[in-house]
C-alpha cells in the first residue's frame, strides 16, 4: 500500500457535488491498493499513520500526532498512486489491485483507522471524486508499506 499524507488545515472530498467526507484539522490520506497488499499491510499503516508526530508544540516543533491536536483523517483511494512511467508516457496501472480486491482493502483500512479516539471520513470508491484541501505548512509525506522505513 502506498499512501501520501498531507496535514491539512482542511479537507473535504464531493461526489457529484456533494460533501462525502470532510474535516477541520488533521490529514489527509490518498490510499493506493496493489495487488501484492494484504491485511498485514493495512495494519502496518493504521499502527503507523495516527502516531505520525507532524503537527508543531507550542515551541513550533513536530513534536504532536493528529490525536493530541484533536484532528480527524480524511482517506481517498487512490489507484493511480500505482501508476508505472517507465514506457513511454501513458501510465500504466498494471501494478493496482483489482477493484473487488482494494474494496475490500480500503473499506478495512477505513474501519481500522476508525478506532474511536479520532474522527476518519473517507471518500466514495471507485467514484469521480474532487478534493480540496488546504495542505497545512505544506506537510507532505509519501509511505510505502513494501518499504517499511
Amino acid at each position: 500500500m502506498r499512501v501520501v499524507i498531507q496535514r491539512v488545515a482542511s479537507a473535504a472530498v464531493r461526489v457529484d457535488g456533494r460533501v462525502h467526507g470532510e474535516i477541520a484539522t488533521g490529514l489527509l490520506i490518498l490510499l493506493g491498493i496493489e495487488q501484492a497488499d494484504d491485511e498485514s499491510d493495512v495494519d502496518w499503516l493504521v499502527r503507523k499513520i495516527p502516531r505520525l508526530r507532524l503537527f508543531p508544540d507550542q515551541e513550533d516543533q513536530m513534536n504532536l500526532d493528529v490525536r493530541q491536536v484533536g484532528g480527524g483523517l480524511l482517506v481517498v483511494s487512490q489507484f493511480t498512486l500505482h501508476a508505472a512511467t517507465r514506457k513511454g508516457n501513458r501510465p500504466s496501472f498494471i501494478r493496482a489491485a483489482a477493484p473487488d480486491r482494494a474494496r475490500r482493502l480500503y473499506d478495512l483500512f477505513v474501519e481500522r483507522l476508525g478506532d474511536g479516539e479520532i474522527p476518519v471520513a473517507s471518500g466514495c470508491f471507485a467514484a469521480d471524486m474532487q478534493v480540496t484541501l488546504v495542505n497545512d505548512g505544506p506537510v507532505t509525506l509519501i509511505i510505502d508499506s513494501r518499504a517499511r522505513e
